[in-house]
């Protein structure tokens, strides 16, 4: 066999009972749960806001930087939800790369993926006790959901993953939002037809076990631009863009109609400045189209402590190894911008 089998992974339910979350954690994590899900499903009318940084490699960079998000809340709470990004799983294109914590706790030496979900629960853990606001990851591998399920306010499937059954099956047992992201061509209706799959019951395979699922009503789509054919990045946040989608979701039998506009990766080109133009223009078609401002509830914004991004072994405190991210300044004055924005 080409195989070899190093570790064997720990059962999810005895690793949670190793790394707990507390009980007066779990009933924040309700709270938050019904907040997000009442903006999902039009029963609040606040802005989401996914922010952090590309890449959680290290867990006193993000702890920091998250730590400084509770302030902000506080004064921006009847307009805006923060939701903290912690990304411990990272999808590369070739393969090659940095894969994220949960598969290479350091990002110097060799992948351990045991030591991984160690760290990647731990710091989901520390984040939410130190700042009391429940976080956003993206699911690389849909085995790992049993490690933070009882963690996560929020979900992402990524563009390269969107189209796999897999990732569509297992967000469809889902209880909390999970955005579906277009894949990197920029098709819509596959996008779409994910979140239809994920919205619907299943009958699969799963760590082993036969199971079912009933579908999860909050999956919704996520904007994040797409690549032509040519190589070139394109974008799908403009006014057009968001009507067709408000047409294309009318066309579908899909509950809680809702998207979020990720303002970085194709829409931005990865220049990271620009995620302050862009979330602007959203905000301003939020404004002039009732239809728009019922569908978008949200923007996704990659944010860090220092702007940029640096090589791994740099050892810049506070500053992204994968891609570039706005610094804290300017994140902290585009959430109340986009507070200001809100009507």
């Amino acid at each position: 066999m080409s195989f070899q089998f190093l570790n064997e992974l720990p059962d999810p339910k005895n690793f949670k009972r190793e790394y707990p979350l507390s009980d007066e954690l779990k009933q924040l994590k309700q709270k938050r749960d019904q907040a997000i899900r009442d903006v999902i499903t039009g029963a609040d009318n606040r802005f989401l806001v996914i922010i952090g940084p590309c890449s959680a490699d290290n867990e006193d960079a993000v702890c920091d930087y998250i730590s400084r998000l509770p302030a902000i809340q506080e004064e921006v709470a009847d307009k805006v939800i923060l939701i903290p990004r912690i990304y411990t799983n990272k999808p590369r294109t070739t393969g090659e790369g940095y894969k994220g914590i949960a598969s290479q706790p350091d990002p110097e030496k060799a992948p351990d993926m045991v030591e991984g979900l160690i760290a990647m629960r731990k710091m989901h853990i520390r984040a939410i006790r130190e700042s009391g606001l429940t976080c956003a990851d993206e699911m690389l591998y849909p085995e790992n959901w049993g490690y933070v399920e009882d963690l996560l306010s929020y979900v992402a499937i990524g563009a390269r993953s969107v189209e796999d059954q897999h990732h569509r099956l297992t967000a469809s047992g889902f209880d909390v939002a999970s955005g579906m992201k277009n894949p990197t061509s920029g098709d819509f209706s596959v996008m779409l037809n994910s979140v239809y799959a994920a919205q619907h019951p299943h009958h699969f395979v799963y760590r082993g076990y036969e199971v079912e699922t009933t579908g999860n009503p909050l999956t919704h789509v996520v904007l994040r631009g797409a690549v032509s054919k040519h190589g070139n990045s394109t974008q799908n946040y403009h006014y057009e863009d968001l009507i067709r989608l408000c047409e294309m979701y009318q066309n579908m039998e899909l509950k809680n109609p809702a998207a979020i506009i990720d303002v970085n990766h194709s829409n931005s080109g990865k220049k990271f400045k620009e995620q302050i133009r862009i979330v602007k223009e959203v905000m301003h078609n939020r404004q002039v189209s009732a239809d728009i401002r019922n569908m978008v509830k949200g923007v996704m914004i990659e944010s860090y402590i220092q702007e940029g991004c640096q090589k791994i072994g740099e050892h810049i405190y506070g500053k992204s190894i994968t891609d570039p991210c706005l610094g804290w300044e300017d994140s902290k004055n585009l959430i109340y911008t986009i507070a200001d924005m809100c009507k």
